[in-house]
């Protein structure tokens, strides 16, 4: 069976998809689409998109220094679409210690490879990683510890069987009389929530194409606009505000005064003797 081409195109290559493709293919397809075309415009993009997996850098072929240090084989080389900008030259980073780990790469590899990453941190175990390298790891894996007796660390229905039983990996450090098990286990992607494609985008608001209003909706718009007009014809004018105004004013004065009326007939009496 023929293996898939991952790059029909060098402008297919996304974040995705750098992750599985080799120093070769990215050559391969970067000379074929020189031949066929020019993607100038598209190239520093590219080249971003490579720095994600790969050192890039940029070196001109007739400088002897340069030709020693990326013309060895340890490098794959092209040639830039400007030939003025000289040629590129990359490799593939290697994740060798948990300081290589970056949001952009800590999804493309597996739960055992983080282990033996942690392993290799001076056997410190989980709490001798520094917060912001737990933020990174935390972002893609499952993480929990237990810290027990070596002589039960692998009892019966214990916890490191049952994490295992759930999928985990384990790394187990030992720690004097103790044993403290890290487990680990990728995360399920994030599956985008879709409501019902018919009538929501992908972020979950109504879509509003007029192909998706009924016969019925498409009315709304014009009942909404009659009902306002209505509404403005029957507001009353000026006067008829200044006659309701001074109407309910006298009626709250009226109302006052027989609240008043046991006060009637009595005055001040401004000549009262201190």
């Amino acid at each position: 069976m023929k293996q898939e081409t991952i790059l029909d195109s060098i402008l297919d290559l996304n974040s995705t998809n750098v992750w599985k493709v080799t120093e070769q293919d990215i050559k391969q397809a970067w000379e074929a689409e020189k031949l066929e075309g020019s993607f100038a415009s598209s190239e520093d993009k590219l080249l971003n998109i490579i720095r994600l997996n790969f050192e890039v850098v940029h070196y001109r072929p007739e400088d002897p220094r340069d030709q020693v240090k990326y013309e060895n084989g340890e490098w794959t080389t092209f040639q830039h679409c400007n030939v003025k900008k000289g040629w590129v030259a990359i490799r593939r980073k290697y994740i060798t210690s948990l300081t290589d780990l970056s949001y952009e790469n800590i999804g493309h590899i597996t739960a055992a490879t983080l282990l033996e990453l942690i392993d290799r941190n001076f056997g410190g175990g989980w709490d001798s990683i520094s917060l912001s390298m737990k933020d990174i790891i935390l972002s893609s894996f499952d993480i929990s510890t237990t810290t027990l007796p070596a002589s039960r660390i692998h009892a019966a229905g214990g916890t490191l069987e049952k994490k295992v039983a759930q999928g985990y990996e384990v790394l187990e450090i030992t720690k004097g009389t103790w044993v403290e098990a890290i487990f680990a286990k990728k995360k399920e992607p994030m599956a985008k929530l879709r409501l019902n494609d018919d009538k929501y985008d992908d972020e979950g608001n109504l879509r509003k194409s007029s192909a998706m209003l009924s016969e019925d909706d498409e009315d709304l718009p014009e009942e909404v606009d009659q009902n306002i007009d209505d509404d403005v014809d029957n507001a009353p004018d000026d006067d008829q505000m200044d006659e309701m105004y001074y109407s309910s004013y006298s009626e709250g004065v009226k109302n006052n005064n027989d609240e008043d009326d046991e006060y009637a007939g009595l005055t001040i009496d401004e000549n009262v003797d201190e």
